[in-house]
């Protein structure tokens, strides 16, 4: 039986201020931002657009959430004996970063960040309570931008289904509007869909909210899930309702009165109806449950004693793990100086300027055709040329678009998946197909072969990516060579090359792409020039 005196020492070792663990904690935190610099940096620049501007907040309301949990875990009476899982954690997070400092991707530096977090919490608390603070860990992904491919894809998609609702609700209550592509036109007015879905910014502060919501809510783990699921089709609802309270505004009193409804409604009313909405739907189902509680006693909101638990951090012990972890992060900040800083220089290329105008017997008409300023900020590209190829009175015409981007890192080439329906073209087919076989090269040539429709109008389009030397039909594909090469080599240019030709009424599939392989072959002769492929 241990003595009173042995009692009493282990006491004041639990309370006492542990100064040597607090130093190996700040030099491992320090190792660390040091490294993961450029993912925060990533942070700061998308907490400055709308979509991310509640960034700043998640770190505040993960920390809280962790300090709430902290109080189910007094510091333990012995010695924590499995403190190097999170060492590994920490490794892993370290050789993640580095793959994305070398890729130049700074989005997979901060992703790796997160990762850190969770192992110094392992390292500081062991594995066998560190892993129960995993819910305020996850949050802090909500302060992380979405990459760039994946963002656009899932805006994109929102958007239109926030617009089909609100046209429809709209012709529900016979007011005169039409839905082409990314224009609602109104009769008195037309409004592009990106301007009308402006409330789906707050989507992800909502999608924030609904986690932390569904983490605090005491009721069935389906009723959990429901909360954390209904962000979307919550956010999505109200969009469209705002979409047709336009309309209706714009029908019956002018246009003149829609602008201050609109500002009014792009600010944080759209995110506090969404709010209350979610308060509505967790009542709704405690209505369901068997001891029929209140919203008040199924919500966990206890914030007593948190200032006492931040102020644990002071009894923090140190322990060989963390002494691993400053060496950890000493180590990374030491290799990554020697990486050679002229990895990734620019490629030498011709401009588009000077890229042929007549291929084969097709001739350009005309003059390069400019994109609008709006469209080119989107694009992105540092070099572009659109053209027009006609050959004779009797062919039709084919449409050449290339993009070129000596840095694909922090965003690149969009997919026509999302730039063709938001300009009023519907996908009616979409295929990824090798025409090496009807070029006669060796090897793969993978493009995507689409039949895209307007109306009456119809058209095919040839497209793929330039990544290197690989011509890749998949965007996804594409964004994964670009890590791979910027890991090898630093490189993370590459482009997009777009074929497009009008279907006549009759015309079958096989006419319009007879057109199209012949371009092609044309193209691909002087494209490495101006798309290097090595």
């Amino acid at each position: 039986m241990a003595s009173s005196e042995d009692i009493t020492t282990s006491l004041r070792d639990r309370t006492s201020f542990n100064a040597a663990g607090i130093v190996l904690l700040a030099l491992a935190t320090m190792t660390a931002g040091w490294f993961f610099l450029d993912g925060l940096d990533a942070l700061l620049l998308a907490w400055q657009t709308p979509e991310y501007s509640h960034g700043p907040l998640i770190p505040v309301l993960s920390a809280l959430m962790f300090l709430r949990e902290l109080k189910q875990y007094p510091t333990p009476d012995g010695p924590v004996t499995d403190r190097w899982p999170g060492v590994a954690v920490i490794a892993l997070a370290f050789t993640l970063g580095a793959l994305g400092k070398l890729a130049q991707v700074d989005d997979i530096v901060a992703y790796s960040t997160i990762v850190w977090v969770g192992g110094i919490i392992l390292v500081t608390m062991g594995w066998s309570r560190g892993w129960h603070f995993w819910p305020s860990v996850l949050h802090l992904v909500y302060m992380l931008p979405l990459p760039a491919t994946l963002y656009y894809k899932v805006s994109i998609w929102l958007q239109m289904v926030s617009s089909e609702i609100g046209v429809g609700i709209l012709k529900l209550l016979s007011v005169p509007v039409f839905l082409e592509g990314n224009i609602i036109d109104l009769g008195v007015m037309r409004l592009h869909v990106a301007e009308a879905c402006s409330g789906l910014r707050y989507l992800f502060p909502i999608m924030s909210f609904s986690y932390i919501f569904a983490v605090l809510y005491r009721g069935p783990k389906w009723h959990k899930a429901v909360l954390l699921l209904a962000a979307v089709p919550i956010t999505v609802l109200m969009n469209s309702v705002r979409i047709a309270t336009a309309g209706i505004i714009a029908n019956v009193y002018g246009i003149e009165w829609l602008e201050g409804f609109t500002h009014f409604f792009e600010g944080w009313v759209i995110f506090l109806i969404c709010i209350v909405l979610m308060f509505a739907l967790a009542r709704l189902m405690l209505l369901f449950h068997p001891g029929r509680p209140t919203l008040g006693d199924a919500l966990d909101l206890e914030t007593s004693g948190l200032l006492a638990q931040a102020g644990r951090i002071r009894l923090v012990r140190p322990s060989a793990a963390m002494a691993a972890a400053v060496v950890l992060g000493l180590a990374a900040l030491g290799a990554w100086q020697m990486v050679p800083q002229d990895r990734g220089q620019p490629v030498a290329r011709s401009a588009f300027a000077l890229f042929p105008t007549r291929l084969g017997d097709w001739q350009q008409r005309g003059p390069e055709e400019r994109l609008s300023p709006e469209i080119a900020k989107a694009l992105g590209a540092d070099d572009y040329r659109q053209v027009t190829m006609v050959r004779d009175a009797a062919t039709p015409w084919v449409g050449l678009f290339m993009a070129f981007y000596q840095d694909q890192s922090k965003g690149g080439v969009h997919s026509p998946e999302i730039c063709l329906p938001s300009s009023g073209w519907e996908i009616a087919k979409l295929e990824r197909v090798d025409i090496a076989p009807r070029l006669g090269a060796e090897g793969q040539f993978l493009l995507n072969r689409a039949i895209i429709q307007k109306g009456e109008a119809r058209m095919m389009v040839y497209y793929w990516f330039q990544q290197g030397d690989r011509r890749v039909a998949w965007d996804l594909a594409a964004k994964f060579y670009l890590l791979a090469d910027g890991i090898r080599s630093g490189q993370t240019d590459g482009g997009m090359v777009r074929l497009t030709t009008p279907m006549g009424p009759e015309e079958s599939e096989e006419s319009a792409e007879a057109r199209l392989l012949e371009m092609t072959r044309a193209v691909i002769a002087p494209l490495p020039k101006f798309i290097p492929e090595g």
